[in-house]
Formats: structure tokens, C-alpha cells, sequence
């Protein structure tokens, strides 16, 4: 099965405009996400889904590129236009701001495709500041290891732990974070795209359960990860650091 890295990137954003583009240690935020994604494994070509001129012109010196509309309303229909168009069994969603990503990571979720149709990653807790911030996404898994909800509000609630203080809390149990990092089979992202917005998905704001409402199984690997995104220039010049020092 032929599975194809895919790596969405538009230009406008709120807190960090042009960020795709973005030098950090002397090429361009995207480049270095390339990069990881050619260490993996597993997939058999990598391409950036844009529908900003700037991004193809830069890009396309260090990667396939595909021109996609500008009207999609997520990553992942910007992925599926990509699919649709394109001879690949399955693929993987590529967040473009983590320069640091493991390719292990990758292979992790690709591989999980051989008996699922769709996978991604969790890792365990430990910063106490993570517990309460919505931007950090929980999980929760079944013993079968697919999951069986997301959500920005911490999950479980420990009843008998509850009034003890959030690092006895993480002591107490296994709190997953999610990686948004996604793989899918063909067939699964093209259906999933073409659903309507569920009731949960829009409570939380979290694409992944609208897969989760529409009865598809999710894979959720557990790995020894620690996201490092780019949201804005400070954290690029963290990352900076971090690429220099490594």
C-alpha cells in the first residue's frame, strides 16, 4: 500500500503570519517538517497541499507541491483534494509547524493502518501545566487501544483523587495527550470529509470526533513524543535554540 505523507500549509495566520515560510536555522519552517518526514519509514513520497503562491514557489525547490482550493475549511479537505487526485492507498496528515517531529512518530501511525482505518498518537502527561489547558488535547483509550474519546477537558475524572493536587493527580493515573497526527486509509478520509460537521466536533472543536460519531475506529499509538509546535515567533526562536543545541 502506497502511503503518502501530506503536509497542509497556508499562509494567513491570527498570531504568526507567513509562518510555513519562516527561516529557523536557515531554511524555511516547511523545509525542516520535510525533512523529518523523509526520515520515515514508511511513506512512500511527501507533498505540501497549499493554495498560496508564495508557499508553492518556496516549496516546490525542496518538495512536491499540490495547488488545492482556497475555500477548504480544515487541513484534512485540503489532504482529501490531494488524495482524491493522487494513486496513494492512504495518508498521513503532516501538522506543518512541528519542525522537531520524530519520524518514528510517523511510522508509528502508519503502520497502525495495516489493521485500522484510521490512527494517531497519544503520550503521557507530565507537565502539571498541561492538565487544565484546553489546548491540550486528552484522550482516552480502550484496552483494544482505540480511542474512545477526545477532548480539551481533562478526562478521566478521578473521583477518589479529585481534591488532591494536579501533579498526585498525574501520579494517580496514565493521562493522555494527543498528537495531532493522523493516518488514514483512502477510502476513510474521502467519506470522513465529506460528512457533515457532528454535534461533539462542534462542541469541542475537535475534527477527530466527527469520525468518532460517524462509528470509525481510531488507532491511538502511545509514544515517548513531546510535541514542539511553531504558533508564533517566539516559538520559533525556541525551536532555533533547540535545532542548535541538538
Amino acid at each position: 500500500m502506497k502511503i503518502l505523507g501530506v503536509i497542509p500549509a497556508r499562509y494567513g495566520s491570527t498570531r504568526f503570519p507567513g509562518k510555513p515560510l519562516h527561516v529557523i536555522a536557515g531554511k524555511p519552517l516547511l523545509q525542516h517538517v520535510v525533512e523529518r518526514c523523509r526520515q520515515a519509514r514508511a511513506l512512500a513520497d511527501v507533498v505540501v497541499a497549499t493554495d498560496d503562491e508564495r508557499i508553492r514557489a518556496v516549496a516546490s525547490r525542496f518538495v512536491r507541491v499540490e495547488m488545492t482550493a482556497a475555500d477548504h475549511a480544515s487541513g484534512t479537505d485540503r489532504i482529501a483534494e490531494v488524495v482524491e487526485r493522487c494513486q496513494a492507498g492512504a495518508a498521513v496528515n503532516v501538522q506543518g509547524d512541528e519542525p522537531l517531529l520524530d519520524p518514528a512518530v510517523i511510522d508509528a501511525v502508519a503502520g497502525a493502518l495495516r489493521a485500522n482505518a484510521m490512527a494517531t498518537a497519544a503520550t503521557p502527561i507530565r507537565d502539571p501545566a498541561d492538565y487544565d489547558n484546553p489546548n491540550v488535547v486528552k484522550v482516552v483509550v480502550s484496552s483494544s487501544g482505540r480511542a474512545l474519546y477526545f477532548s480539551r477537558r481533562t478526562i478521566p475524572y478521578l473521583r477518589e483523587a479529585a481534591s488532591r493536587s494536579i501533579p498526585d493527580q498525574l501520579a494517580a493515573f496514565a493521562f493522555l495527550k494527543h498528537i495531532g497526527i493522523y493516518a488514514y486509509q483512502r477510502e476513510t478520509l474521502l467519506r470522513l470529509v465529506r460528512w457533515p460537521v457532528s454535534a461533539l466536533e462542534r462542541a469541542e472543536r475537535l475534527e477527530q470526533l466527527r469520525a468518532l460519531e460517524n462509528d470509525v475506529a481510531i488507532a491511538v499509538l502511545r509514544v515517548d513524543y513531546e510535541s514542539v509546535g511553531v504558533d508564533t515567533p517566539e516559538d520559533a526562536v525556541r525551536v532555533e535554540r533547540m535545532l542548535g543545541s541538538g
